[in-house]
């Protein structure tokens, strides 16, 4: 039998819509993925076989092809892992309700797996909440540990789970509980620097220009011997810039997200960044080299 469920992939800052294609037949026993996934969607395998059998669940031995599409474009991450089991368990006919297509469309399922079939933290959220609503998504099945990062974006339907087998009872219609809580979030910034441009003494004649940078949007270049204050000053020049709008919050919010960086109690990000490279820094270090760039936070 077929069963396809729909979760979200990130390219950079943007999402795109993976469709999770299942397909279980009889014959030698197998678990394939297909779809270009990295090593991290292939060992998705192991956590779903073991995660489903330990919500009691058996599933016999059978053949399992699960193909992700658009199957040209490489799918890496630990978040496939609910939406294949939960295809997986459509397929096997252990999730069957008469409403189950129209809970399903336009549904995306968000989450990793741990072996006892708890569903853990994720990365990227945020991007992901905001792209689903450009793309009409309804309605995100996500871990209950990324909750107020998911309830920063309005207007689209949050399901937050504990475990694997509150999806099932969802699915089957024995749990229709869902969380209508608002993150209630202030862009103030006052007094929640570490170091206040107020704070610093003397200096005069620096600070008076940092101000006109500030203001501005000028670059500053600051010059002296060690232990003048170069650094402090720097340090303290975002605590005079003006309170960030919200689209300037949730889009400085995307990358802590991305990077797994996000608090758990106040996800939103409301202080103006302050990086500090070694002025010896690559150019590719400082956009984060590697493989996978990640810029350097400090």
């Amino acid at each position: 039998m077929l069963a396809i469920t729909n979760t979200m992939a990130l390219q950079g800052l943007e999402g795109y819509i993976v469709s999770i294609q299942v397909d279980i037949a009889n014959g030698i026993p197998d678990f394939r993925i297909v779809g270009l996934p990295d090593t991290s969607v292939k060992e998705s395998k192991e956590r779903v076989k073991t995660a489903i059998k330990n919500t009691n669940i058996e599933i016999l031995s059978k053949k399992i092809i699960v193909n992700l599409s658009p199957a040209n474009t490489r799918k890496e991450g630990s978040l496939f892992d609910l939406p294949i089991a939960i295809g997986i368990l459509i397929a096997n006919k252990n999730i069957k309700s008469s409403d189950l297509d129209k809970k399903l469309k336009g549904t995306i399922f968000i989450g990793e797996l741990s072996l006892n079939g708890n569903i853990e933290k994720a990365k990227g959220i945020l991007p992901i909440c905001m792209e689903a609503k450009k793309l009409g998504i309804k309605r995100i099945i996500l871990p209950m540990k990324n909750i107020k990062e998911a309830n920063i974006i309005k207007n689209i339907e949050i399901i937050p789970v504990n475990n694997l087998k509150e999806v099932i009872n969802y699915l089957n219609g024995k749990n229709q509980r869902l969380l209508n809580e608002d993150f209630n979030y202030n862009l103030e910034t006052e007094g929640k620097y570490n170091l206040d441009f107020s704070e610093i003494k003397g200096q005069e004649s620096v600070k008076r220009a940092l101000e006109v940078a500030a203001a501005g949007a000028h670059n500053c270049l600051l010059i002296g011997p060690p232990g003048s204050g170069k650094t402090m000053l720097a340090k303290a020049l975002p605590s005079i810039l003006p309170d960030m709008k919200l689209e300037e919050a949730l889009e400085v919010t995307k990358i802590y997200s991305i990077l797994g960086l996000i608090k758990l109690e106040n996800p939103l990000i409301i202080k103006r960044v302050f990086r500090n490279p070694h002025h010896t820094i690559t150019a590719n270090s400082l956009v984060g080299g590697g493989k996978y760039p990640k810029p350097r936070r400090d």
